[in-house]
């Protein structure tokens, strides 16, 4: 029994396993980039898929594409989109081309689809990958369109996850509303602030990145699709043209549209810049706070001993009974992951010469795990650490009564000098504040529960 069909491109002739539904060009791409083992992301293969169901749909209106040859793709996308075919999508995530070797691995497994949906076998191309399947587009509107696609879904999942994690903190604050703690500037004594309003803030400054998101969505919205390959929409029709992205909008039900200059979404990238700058501000928003809380559970005798997370873990393999921060500690790695793949994507939006820009793969890659990593953290960081957490109220309370920097309190009473004096005082001595101010006969034990009331701090 032969295993295999030949198949040829402009490369020349090749043997392809006899029952794949890849051809040649998806083999030669398979061979040629055996770089990493992540293959194309599913995301990206069902917004390639989406598109191909769109287009010949619109071409089919466009009278491009014959009905019977229109139809059959569009069987054949939907049976991709169920989810049976996920083995024949082999291509490297990392590949040369500007996205070609996927653009053209999908084109191969939907024309063999369909080619058998309309009687032929596998190879014999009834439906042509380039002429049926690709009709009216190129990889150049196609790869990034469908990576665009992906991205609004990711970032809708992301956005949620964050809202949830907004949600965690203003629960945390209301729980904890009346516990004063010591704030701390450059890790030194400060005033006085309650916990609510430590929470409140990590979910203010969380909002901000929801709302960095809202306009990621945005951006990622809008694409090139029907410019073909430089955005003058060279072998695509009027009609295809002006129909395609309302029909794709339909078919994904997603809010899309197309871009006012294609020539201009074709060649330029900045739009993946900023998303990508948004998931690093989002990065570095949430391992700011995975440091502040390390800190604030440190100890649990020497270190601030604030708050007290969830126990995960052994936290040593010669230190018996030590347990570790390793979700905040986990989140702030992921942190370090997403600033270095800005890097990546930064440079490779950059690296666009003339008409295109080669380097999307890379781009999309980079933003994906950006992306997973940030939504399965902020989960993990969610239900496994910021839900659970415990403060130190006796602690805390013991903290702010023998801080020296209560005394900034009294400075519109005192003036500033008078303060400091007390204030080093307190501190050489290794005395209270207020027991200093009594021993000197500057304020009575009544006056001073006015004005060093840690409530009136805050």
């Amino acid at each position: 029994m032969n295993l295999y069909r030949e198949e040829s491109d402009s490369i020349g002739k090749k043997q392809v396993p006899i029952n794949a539904y890849y051809g040649v060009q998806t083999l030669r791409a398979k061979e040629n980039f055996k770089i990493i083992e992540d293959k194309v992301s599913k995301e990206l293969i069902k917004g390639l898929v989406e598109i191909k169901l769109a287009c010949a749909l619109a071409n089919k209106k466009a009278k491009t594409l014959n009905e019977n040859t229109a139809d059959a793709i569009v069987w054949a996308c939907n049976e991709i989109i169920k989810g049976d075919y996920e083995k024949e999508f082999i291509v490297s995530a990392v590949q040369g081309g500007a996205g070609t070797s996927a653009n053209m691995n999908a084109n191969e497994v939907i024309a063999n689809l369909a080619t058998e949906k309309l009687g032929g076998k596998k190879g014999e191309y009834i439906v042509h990958p380039n002429d049926h399947v690709n009709c009216a587009q190129s990889t150049n509107d196609v790869f990034p369109s469908a990576g665009k696609i992906a991205l609004v879904r990711m970032l809708t999942d992301l956005k949620f996850k964050v809202l949830t994690l907004i949600d965690a903190f203003k629960v945390k604050s209301n729980e904890n509303k009346d516990v004063i703690k010591m704030g701390r500037t450059e890790m030194q004594d400060a005033v006085p602030i309650s916990f609510y309003q430590v929470f409140t803030a990590y979910a203010s400054a969380l909002s901000r990145d929801a709302k960095r998101l809202d306009l990621s969505i945005e951006e990622m919205q809008k694409l090139n699709l029907g410019g073909t390959a430089i955005g003058t929409s060279i072998n695509a029709t009027q009609e295809y043209v002006c129909s395609v992205v309302d029909i794709l909008k339909q078919v994904t039900n997603l809010n899309l549209s197309q871009a006012e200059d294609l020539v201009d979404a074709t060649q330029n990238l900045d739009g993946f810049v900023f998303v990508s700058g948004s998931l690093k501000a989002l990065a570095v928003t949430l391992s700011k706070i995975a440091n502040d809380l390390r800190l604030m559970s440190s100890g649990p005798r020497t270190g601030f001993a604030e708050i007290s997370l969830k126990p995960m873990q052994n936290g040593s393999s010669i230190m018996p009974g030590k347990i570790n921060p390793v979700i905040p500690e986990a989140i702030s790695q992921i942190a370090y992951e997403v600033i270095g793949n800005d890097t990546t994507i930064t440079l490779s939006c950059e690296a666009g010469q003339l008409e295109l820009n080669a380097f999307e793969p890379i781009i999309f890659r980079q933003l994906f795990e950006s992306i997973k990593m940030l939504t399965n953290g902020i989960e993990t960081f969610k239900t496994e650490c910021i839900e659970p957490l415990e403060v130190n109220r006796e602690n805390c309370n013991k903290e702010v009564q023998e801080s020296i920097g209560i005394v900034t309190a009294l400075c519109p009473k005192m003036g500033y000098k008078k303060c400091s004096e007390i204030a080093k005082k307190a501190l050489k001595e290794k005395k209270l504040v207020k027991d200093v101010i009594i021993e000197e006969g500057i304020l009575s034990k009544e006056d001073l529960e006015k004005y060093l009331n840690p409530k009136d701090m805050i």
